[in-house]
């Protein structure tokens, strides 16, 4: 990925709803249009979000609402004109920040990986597996999955950037896999803060039940004892 020029948060333009600050305590916070636009890629993003999780966000290439969970498109309605409207400023803002600025390049956080199954793991039984991705500064990056070392294509989604309140991103990206004993699976990392890529590597470990003995009887097998207090 060759680096563009990004500079720190204002560079970003990134305009939050100045509700949720820090110095005001709060049952729950909502973030109402939280715009990103940078000049890598000419990209840009829109997003809603409650409490932390995102209700939707704007397709700016389709032109679309996309809701995070089909029934809250039931609650509300949101007109996706104004979203564009917001990015069009936000590329203006930009644009004068440039010009105005030092051109001092943006430093690059290191992201950080982990990789974990959403449910317990049973053999052969579907499940899913979670890439997170924490510390994103830019918001630019790739995520690619591989399966007992081959790239994977399909069965795989992914969130959009979730902003933080100290200025960097999280994200997310789910693959889709059926347990097996002799399986591994790698999310693969880039991003300008990384030298190279970030392999995360997760394989299925299924403890083996113990024993059965006497002296190590398994917990279901432990009856009741009112003088040991059970």
């Amino acid at each position: 990925m060759k680096k563009a020029l990004i500079l720190r948060a204002l560079t970003l333009a990134t305009m939050m709803s100045p509700y949720g600050g820090e110095d005001i305590v709060a049952d729950h916070v909502g973030t109402y249009g939280t715009n990103v636009y940078q000049t890598y890629g000419a990209s840009g993003q829109f997003t809603f979000e409650f409490d932390g999780d995102e209700l939707f966000y704007v397709d700016l290439g389709k032109k679309e609402t996309v809701w995070r969970l089909p029934e809250f498109s039931n609650i509300t309605k949101f007109e996706v004109q104004s979203a564009l409207r917001n990015i069009v400023m936000s590329k203006r803002n930009l644009d004068i920040l440039i010009k105005n600025s030092s051109f001092t390049p943006a430093t690059s956080e290191i992201p950080e990986v982990a990789v974990f199954p959403k449910s317990s793991v049973v053999l052969g039984i579907p499940n899913t597996l979670i890439c997170q991705v924490d510390n994103i500064f830019p918001p630019v990056i790739n995520i690619t999955w591989f399966y007992n070392g081959h790239f994977v294509a399909e069965g795989i989604a992914e969130t959009t950037f979730y902003p933080k309140s100290d200025h960097s991103f999280l994200k997310f990206s789910y693959l889709t896999f059926l347990p097996s004993s002799e399986d591994f699976y790698d999310c693969r990392v880039e991003h300008w803060g990384l030298e190279e890529p970030l392999v995360k590597h997760w394989g299925t470990c299924i403890p083996k039940p113990t024993p059965f003995s006497t002296s190590n009887p398994p917990a279901d097998s432990v009856l009741p004892n009112p003088a040991s207090g059970l």
